[in-house]
């Protein structure tokens, strides 16, 4: 595989991964952000949201060095 193309396909793999995080994280939020009836619970957005983006990354770019390693 050429360099553009192995960059092309990590980059991908990072936003597919950013992807699938942010769609785990969206599942229910409205219940989660409302969970008490007082006020809104903020930490499902500044806490919940960056380490649902940052596992999902995380994820991808790990899957992407074990496929690169066992073609290559």
């Amino acid at each position: 595989m050429g360099q553009r193309t192995q960059a092309a396909a990590g980059c991908l793999t990072v936003a597919l991964g950013a992807g699938a995080g942010l769609a785990v994280w969206a599942v229910d939020v409205r219940a989660r952000l409302w969970r008490f009836e007082q006020a809104p619970d903020w930490s499902v957005l500044y806490a919940e949201l960056p380490l649902a983006l940052l596992g999902g990354t995380a994820a991808s770019l790990v899957l992407w060095a074990v496929v690169s390693r066992i073609r290559g």
